[in-house]
């Protein structure tokens, strides 16, 4: 098995991350959210999720909330 290009511990997934973040455009933090996610349960544990949540807690850091009266116009 080549551990490069299918590595085990996606061996058992419908779909790679790689080619969901690609197929839904995911930006970088984005992805490296689904990556860890995916992987957690099978790699690298609790460690994974932790590193999930620090992408999550920068995707809102940079969005920021929206408030009642922010639109989308």
């Amino acid at each position: 098995m080549d551990n490069i290009k299918n590595p085990p511990h996606y061996a058992n997934s419908e779909i790679e991350p790689i080619d969901y973040i690609i197929k839904n455009k995911l930006t970088y933090c984005e992805g490296n959210v689904v990556k860890y996610i995916t992987r957690w349960r099978k790699k690298g544990g609790i460690d994974d999720l932790k590193k999930a949540k620090q992408y999550i807690d920068i995707i809102i850091e940079k969005e920021g909330v929206p408030t009642v009266t922010d639109t989308k116009d």
